[in-house]
């Protein structure tokens, strides 16, 4: 396929990734926790993973200045940071969340800044794919597989908002569809400037993503076989990673 094709296929297919959250409704409440929380911490490993392994390395290489590069992985690092500061990016992987605390406009905004969010990942998975064909599809890879718990979160956001489960997926779809926008946008600047900034800069997102709002929600509990089996699911995350390098 053609660079343009492997861009629009991979963010077209993280935008559909967003109608997964139809699944909170044909589980049950605590069956549902486990299981997102295992992907929780499976995500955090390939997010990990997929920063340390290939976008930074990768990035080294076509950039051939080290300091520069992890300038810009702080940028990337501090810019999520900044998102979840100013605009209440909030993940919310599960349905712990309440009536009381998730009301509609807290819905709009959980869909603004995952608006935003998958803007940037789109952004990525171009930048990662105009460096090197292998480096975006484990970008694409990680990517995906964090938006599955987080599109959970967000549709149960969105139901216990008020919602109706037509108008949810719905607009979690079009939220999904800017990750096409930030794809596009990404391959037309290459056309005109060097957009290799782009790799280390959501190098540097992942690892916020990963280290600031996935982790803390699977590290704090009492059991101890409960804690070990999220970390296993961590290493697997971080294996996946290592494994579709490896066959690439």
């Amino acid at each position: 396929m053609s660079l343009f094709l492997w861009i629009l296929v991979s963010t077209i297919t993280i935008s559909f990734i967003s109608l997964v959250g139809v699944l909170v409704l044909f589980f049950r409440d605590d069956l549902l926790k486990k299981i997102v929380l295992w992907l929780v911490a499976f995500s955090a490993g390939s997010l990990i993973g997929g920063a340390l392994l290939h976008m930074i390395p990768e990035a080294i290489a076509t950039l051939n200045n080290n300091q520069l590069v992890f300038v810009w992985v702080i940028v990337g690092f501090s810019i999520f940071f900044a998102l979840e500061l100013f605009i209440q990016w909030h993940h919310c992987h599960g349905l712990e969340c309440e009536h009381e605390k998730y009301v509609k406009p807290t819905a709009y905004l959980v869909l603004i800044a995952d608006s935003l969010h998958n803007f940037i990942d789109g952004l990525a998975i171009a930048g990662a794919f105009i460096v090197d064909i292998r480096v975006g599809i484990v970008t694409a890879v990680v990517v995906a597989t964090h938006e599955i718990p987080q599109e959970l979160g967000d549709f149960g956001v969105l139901i216990n908002s008020g919602w109706k489960k037509g108008r949810a997926l719905l607009f979690n779809l079009i939220s999904g569809l800017t990750a096409v926008l930030g794809g596009l946008v990404a391959y037309a600047l290459a056309q005109n400037i060097n957009v290799d900034f782009l790799l280390p800069l959501a190098a540097g997102g992942f690892i916020y993503i990963a280290s600031s709002d996935l982790i803390p929600e699977v590290k704090h509990h009492d059991k101890i076989r409960t804690n070990i089996i999220h970390f296993i699911a961590f290493v697997l995350g971080v294996g996946l990673v290592m494994l579709v390098g490896w066959f690439e």
